[in-house]
């Protein structure tokens, strides 16, 4: 038991700080404006789909990776870029790059053709988060029994995660009202610092991880 609590309070944090509910749930209302009578249901789809993608990068991404002779390195380098790209645009210029975003949802017409795609990938739980995930997983215990405690924590830390953008997106239209345009405004810039230095630490960490055998030889 004290494994698994371990586990999720390794993967809880780790996972929340990549996804960031909160500064997706004001992209996710900016996306959805001219659907707010199925925002509660794009939302319900869009957690279960992120919890499906958070547990197949958790369990299967390591294998995956192997199987296309992709290095872990490699997936945190091209993932630590990705996220630090995405949130440099947004720090400089949130209007633009979430107006763009919207332009990308909105000529779709059901709900079912833009809960998938943008709003979970790449929105919710993009690159970034795929890379935490598989870089998460591929830190399991080998004994069988840690690696079940191990999966059982790391399945409720998704889970749990899950459960928060669910009601995060459901209500994000109360939270912008609270905050105001502009409040709304300067929360999505901070965490969009945030996930900046998140993106970078990626990043720092797949470079570490090609130049450190490098330098042992030496």
């Amino acid at each position: 038991m004290y494994q698994a609590l371990n586990a999720f309070l390794l993967g809880f944090p780790a996972l929340f700080s990549i996804v960031n509910p909160i500064s997706g749930g004001f992209i996710f209302r900016e996306v959805t404006a001219d659907r707010e009578q199925d925002r509660a249901g794009l939302a319900r789809q869009v957690a279960l789909y992120s919890l499906v993608v958070m547990s197949v990068s958790l369990w299967a991404g390591s294998y995956v990776l192997e199987i296309f002779g992709i290095t872990l390195a490699a997936l945190r380098v091209a993932g630590g870029l990705v996220v630090a790209l995405s949130a440099w645009n947004l720090l400089n210029a949130p209007e633009r790059h979430e107006a763009r975003k919207q332009e990308q949802a909105t000529p779709t017409a059901g709900v079912d053709d833009v809960a998938l795609f943008p709003l979970t990938i790449p929105f919710t739980t993009g690159p970034g988060t795929i890379s935490v995930a598989v870089a998460l997983g591929s830190s399991h215990p080998r004994g069988a029994e840690e690696l079940a405690w191990f999966f059982l924590g790391m399945t409720a830390a998704t889970v749990a995660l899950a459960a928060v953008i669910w009601v995060t997106y459901r209500s994000t239209d109360r939270i912008s009202r609270l905050m105001g345009p502009r409040g709304s405004r300067t929360v999505t810039r901070l965490f969009a610092f945030l996930l900046l230095c998140i993106g970078v630490q990626i990043l720092i960490t797949g470079v570490e991880d090609v130049l450190g055998p490098l330098l042992a030889r030496r």
